[in-house]
């Protein structure tokens, strides 16, 4: 298979996000608006829109351009920052799929992790953000068996059993909460 896959974020999420920016900044400038326009100071509070509008550009232009691009040869992923992690497929030493317990629920999620031949996470993807049949297309792209563990477990167990493949921040039992 030479096939070239791009694999993108759940698209509600951007939704989800433009509704909430809509929701918290309409009220505020439109009350902005009302109290400035008597006054004739409402070209502040419009650059001051315009700028909020910027930034909410910037952010859906990097959403946008975040994806996993897999072909047979390599995984590379271009992160929400900007941040590019590539994986040659003869550099994978496995993929793992974990199904991780939601922060106080009962619903799991899964998170592909893949790891280097060293056993370290080079790539995860989670499923807040990549659909399962998306980790299982990457998988089948390169052409590789996944290890799933028979049961689920929760953040905590992977952060004692395997710390190795989070993130900083979630190594850290404190910055979770935040």
């Amino acid at each position: 298979m030479t096939e070239t896959r791009v694999l993108r974020p759940h698209r509600h999420l951007l939704i989800s996000g433009i509704l909430a920016g809509l929701a918290l900044t309409t009220p505020v400038f439109a009350v902005a608006y009302w109290l400035t326009v008597h006054v004739g100071t409402w070209p502040i509070v419009f650059g001051v829109h315009l700028l909020a509008v910027v930034v909410a550009l910037l952010f859906v232009v990097r959403y946008r351009r975040t994806r996993v691009v897999v072909s047979p040869y390599r995984v590379r992923e271009y992160g929400f920052l900007g941040h590019v992690s590539e994986i040659s497929n003869s550099d994978i030493g496995a993929l793992h799929m974990v199904e991780l317990y939601r922060d106080n629920e009962l619903d799991t999620q899964p998170n592909l992790f893949i790891l280097d031949r060293s056993g370290t996470a080079r790539i995860r993807l989670r499923g807040q953000y990549w659909s399962r049949s998306d980790m299982e297309d990457l998988a089948e792209t390169l052409d590789r068996p996944i290890a799933t563990p028979a049961e689920p477990i929760t953040l905590s167990e992977l952060r004692s059993s395997r710390p190795e493949w989070l993130y900083w921040f979630e190594r850290l039992p404190v910055a979770t909460w935040l």
